[in-house]
């Protein structure tokens, strides 16, 4: 029987900066305009925490249905399914009951900011983030996985977050969406490099898969250096943000990652990547975030 340790794990933590970056991101979006709500923002973050958290039950219980995840392929982080340490019908209720909670908090933030579009975007979100592994075609296995993470972890989750504080978007919140999107995207591309021969095995053509281990390596530093690119345009919005560039000092964290990746390392080696992606990923945000607001 799974331990509370186990659940925790299985929640895969290192994941959750992609949740909070976007928020931070928007938030400071909305700063910039004088328009943020701390209140808004915070709900806005039980949404992104809980569909975050949500979509990696979710992945775990189908992975592990199918297979995907047995003991002897994995190399990551645990697998309550995959490793027999919960039945598959209770990570399955963990996952929706992650959606429930994404889908009142979605509910109350758009009663209370009035943007009531956000209503279809929160909706598709969750269908997106079930059938990412889950149903008889799940979008993953074909490499589309990274379109969704970009979509609903860097353009709605940012965008989104800033529309319900301030009911407009700017140039920044897009560049910002765009850079934390391309970031998210990269955590995805290291656990998918790490997970190439496993996945091969079993057919799962994540996009790491068709790219090749030499091609995904180089995705994975072309992300980074869309998000980098993303700063200047954050900094140069309107209006003119140059605290914005502070984002790039985050890219100190980028170093070990990047040396890592390109030396060619694999298996349990690429581990420290994924976390070393969400520190940057993180500071970030953060930075941004600061910068825009003081903008």
């Amino acid at each position: 029987m799974a331990t509370l340790s186990d659940w925790v794990h299985g929640a895969r933590p290192r994941t959750l900066p992609a949740a909070l970056a976007p928020v931070a991101i928007g938030t400071g979006a909305a700063a910039q305009v004088d328009s943020a709500r701390i209140p808004l923002a915070l709900l806005a973050l039980v949404v992104a925490l809980a569909l975050q958290v949500g979509v990696n039950y979710a992945n775990d219980y189908s992975d592990g249905i199918r297979g995907t995840d047995s003991q002897e392929r994995r190399v990551g982080p645990v697998r309550l399914v995959g490793q027999g340490l919960a039945a598959p019908g209770h990570v399955k209720r963990a996952a929706f009951a992650c959606f429930g909670i994404a889908a009142v908090a979605g509910l109350a933030l758009t009663a209370l900011s009035g943007a009531w579009i956000m209503l279809a975007f929160g909706a598709a979100a969750i269908v997106a983030a079930w059938f990412y592994t889950g149903g008889s075609r799940p979008y993953g296995y074909l490499g589309l996985g990274e379109v969704f993470v970009f979509v609903f972890f860097g353009l709605m989750a940012t965008l989104g977050t800033t529309y319900t504080q301030a009911l407009t978007l700017t140039g920044a919140a897009w560049a910002g969406a765009v850079g934390v999107g391309a970031l998210s995207c990269a955590i995805l591309m290291a656990n998918n490099l790490r997970d190439i021969p496993g996945d091969t095995q079993v057919g799962k053509r994540t996009l790491a898969v068709r790219l090749g281990d030499a091609g995904a390596r180089m995705a994975y530093c072309g992300l980074l250096a869309v998000a980098l690119a993303c700063v200047p345009f954050a900094a140069m919005s309107h209006p003119l943000a140059p605290w914005a560039l502070a984002a790039l000092l985050a890219f100190a964290l980028a170093y070990r990652p990047v040396r890592t990746v390109l030396a060619g390392a694999g298996g349990k080696d690429l581990i420290p990547v994924l976390s070393g992606t969400g520190a940057l990923t993180l500071a970030y945000s953060l930075l941004l975030a600061g910068g825009l607001a003081l903008g």
